[in-house]
C-alpha cells in the first residue's frame, strides 16, 4: 500500500481491539480521549510530513526489499547518510511538535533485531533472520507503528531474572510449543506503546545460561489476547480535558508511556526472533540501546530548539530581550542543545556496517551523545526558567482570566483584572499566558517526561551509559600510545 496519512492512521487505529486502562478503569475509546490523543498527533506528525515533497528525502526512504518508498520510521540504514538523515529527521520532528513522537523506539529496535537476528542464524542455524525480514516487509508494507519494548520491571536488581521471587519481572518463555511459545511478564515505561500497530519485544539485560526462558525476542500486535495497558500519569495531565484551555501549555501535540502486561500471550513461530539463546542478548541490547542513544542526539535537539525560541519569546514579552544576561544565557542554551546534535552526527558519520548489512552507529560515540543528553537539558531547561520568570508557575487558571465574576471596587471582572495586571511589554494579555504555559508543560510539565526527565532515564540510566563508555573507550590502547611516545617496553 502506498504512505499512510495522518488521518489514515487514526483511522487504522479505531481498528484495533486494544484494551487501555486509565485511573482504574477500561477506556473504551481511548483513540478520541483527550489524555490520549495528542500523543496520536505527534505520530500523525511522521506520517504527514512523509507526504510533503519539502521533506521526502528527510522522512522517506527506499525499502531494501521491494525497492519501494516507504517511512523513514521503518528503514534499515544503508549507510552514514541514512544514520545522518535519522537524526536530521528527529530534530525535524522535535521542532513540529514539541514533545515526543514516539517512533524512534521501534526504528531503532527493527536495526537491532536485524543485525543480531542474522548473527543467532549464522551460530545456530535457527531461521530467525528470515523471520524477522518478513515481518519488517509487512509492516514497511502496510506502513504501520511499532513500539520497540526492552524495559522490564526488573524486581529486586540485585538478583538475576532466574532467581526473582516473581518470574514474572521479566518477560519469559512459559510454555514451549510446535507451533509457538507463550510468554507472561510485562514491559514498563513503553513510549507509543498504545498507539502502536506491533509491539517488539527484546530482552532488557545479557542473559547466563539460567536465564535462557528470559532470553526472548518477539513481535505480536498491541490487540493481541492477553495484552493489556496501563496509562501512565503526567503531571497535568488532566489540565487536557479542559477543552481549548490555555493552561494546557502544548495545545496539539504530547507525548506517552504505558504499563504492558503479557498475561500468557501466544506468539507463533514466525514472530518468534530469539528463543534462549541467551549469549546473544547482551548483542542485541547494547545494538538497541545505541540507536536509541543516538536517537537522543536528534529528537531532544528539536525540542530544544522549540524551548529556546520559547524563552527568546518569553524575555520580549517581559521587555528584557536586550539585557546582556539574557543575550548571555540564550547563547549558552543554544551552544548546549547544537553540542547534543554533533554528538548525534559524529556517532552517525563514523557508524560501520554489521554482517546483516545495515549500519551501526559507532557506539562509543552514541554513549557519549546520551552522557551529554542526561545533563544539557537540564540546564537549558534551568536556564528557560530563570529568563521566563517565576509567573511560569504562578499564574491564575485560565479560567480566571475570562472570568465574569465582578470582583473590584469599580465592577472589574476578575478576568478583567487578571488581563489587566499580567499585561506586559507591548503584548496582548493572552499571548504572554500561552507563553508562559507552554513553558512550563516543557519544563515541568506533560512535555517534561519527553524531554527533560526521559533525557535522564531514555535509552538507559547515565551509568548504563557510563559502563559502555568504559568498555568502548579502549583504556589499555590509549596506555599504549603514551608508552610508544615514551619509549616504555
Amino acid at each position: 500500500m502506498a504512505l499512510m496519512t495522518g488521518q489514515e492512521y487514526i483511522e487504522s487505529l479505531r481498528k484495533l481491539k486494544t484494551r487501555v486502562y486509565m485511573f482504574g478503569e477500561l477506556v473504551e475509546n481511548w483513540v478520541d480521549h483527550p489524555i490520549i490523543r495528542p500523543s496520536i498527533n505527534s505520530i500523525c506528525m511522521t506520517y504527514d510530513l512523509a507526504q510533503d515533497p519539502q521533506y521526502e528525502d528527510l522522512m522517506t526512504a527506499t525499502s531494501i526489499f521491494t525497492g519501494e518508498k516507504i517511512n523513514r520510521f521503518n528503514h534499515l540504514h544503508q549507510s552514514t547518510d541514512d544514520l545522518v538523515k535519522k537524526v536530521k529527521m528527529q530534530r525535524l520532528l522535535g521542532q513540529k511538535t514539541a514533545s515526543c513522537f514516539q517512533r524512534c523506539v521501534g526504528m531503532d529496535s527493527f536495526n537491532a533485531v536485524f543485525s543480531t537476528t542474522y548473527e543467532i542464524d549464522e551460530a545456530h542455524g535457527t531461521n530467525y533472520h528470515e523471520n524477522f525480514r518478513k515481518f519488517l516487509q509487512f509492516v514497511q508494507d502496510n506502513d504501520l507503528v511499532v513500539d520497540g519494548a526492552m524495559t522490564d520491571p526488573k524486581g529486586d536488581r540485585g538478583v538475576a531474572p532466574h532467581a526473582q521471587k516473581d518470574p514474572d519481572m521479566f518477560v519469559h518463555v512459559v510454555e514451549q510449543r510446535k507451533d509457538g511459545i507463550v510468554v507472561r511478564g510485562a514491559k514498563v515505561h513503553q513510549t507509543g506503546s498504545i498507539n502502536s500497530h506491533w509491539h517488539l519485544m527484546m530482552p532488557t539485560q545479557a542473559m547466563r545460561e539460567d536465564d535462557k526462558d528470559y532470553a526472548v525476542s518477539f513481535a505480536c500486535p498491541s490487540d493481541a489476547e492477553g495484552v493489556y495497558m496501563v496509562y501512565g500519569r503526567q503531571s497535568c495531565d488532566t489540565r487536557k480535558m479542559e477543552e481549548g484551555c490555555i493552561d494546557v501549555g502544548n495545545p496539539k501535540f504530547g507525548g506517552q508511556e504505558a504499563l504492558v502486561v503479557l498475561d500468557n500471550v501466544f506468539i507463533p513461530n514466525e514472530y518468534i526472533f530469539m528463543n534462549g539463546e541467551y549469549e546473544f542478548s547482551g548483542m542485541m541490547v547494547e545494538r538497541f540501546a545505541g540507536y536509541h542513544r543516538q536517537s537522543y542526539g536528534g529528537c531532544k535537539v528539536g525540542v530544544g530548539d522549540v524551548l529556546i525560541g520559547a524563552a527568546a519569546l518569553a524575555a520580549e514579552y517581559n521587555g528584557v530581550e536586550k539585557a546582556s544576561h539574557i543575550k548571555d544565557k540564550l547563547i549558552e542554551m543554544t551552544h548546549l542543545n547544537e553540542t547534543l546534535f554533533s554528538c548525534g552526527i559524529a556517532c552517525s558519520c563514523e557508524g560501520c556496517p554489521t554482517k546483516a548489512g545495515n549500519y551501526q552507529i559507532n557506539l562509543l560515540l552514541a554513549n557519549v551523545c546520551k552522557q551529554n543528553v542526561t545533563r544539557f537539558p537540564y540546564e537549558i531547561v534551568r536556564l528557560a526558567e530563570d529568563i521566563a520568570g517565576g509567573l511560569m508557575v504562578t499564574m491564575p487558571a485560565d479560567s480566571d482570566f475570562k472570568s465574569a465574576t465582578v470582583a473590584g471596587r469599580n465592577g472589574e471582572t476578575i478576568g478583567e483584572i487578571c488581563n489587566k495586571y499580567f499585561a506586559a511589554h507591548e503584548v496582548a494579555t493572552e499571548d504572554r499566558q500561552k507563553i508562559m504555559r507552554f513553558l512550563e508543560n516543557i519544563c515541568l510539565g506533560a512535555a517534561a517526561v519527553g524531554y527533560r526527565t526521559e533525557s535522564m532515564h531514555g535509552a538507559g540510566s547515565p551509568q548504563a551509559q557510563r559502563i559502555m563508555i568504559s568498555r568502548q573507550g579502549n583504556i589499555q590502547g590509549k596506555k599504549q600510545l603514551a608508552k610508544d611516545i615514551i619509549g616504555i617496553e
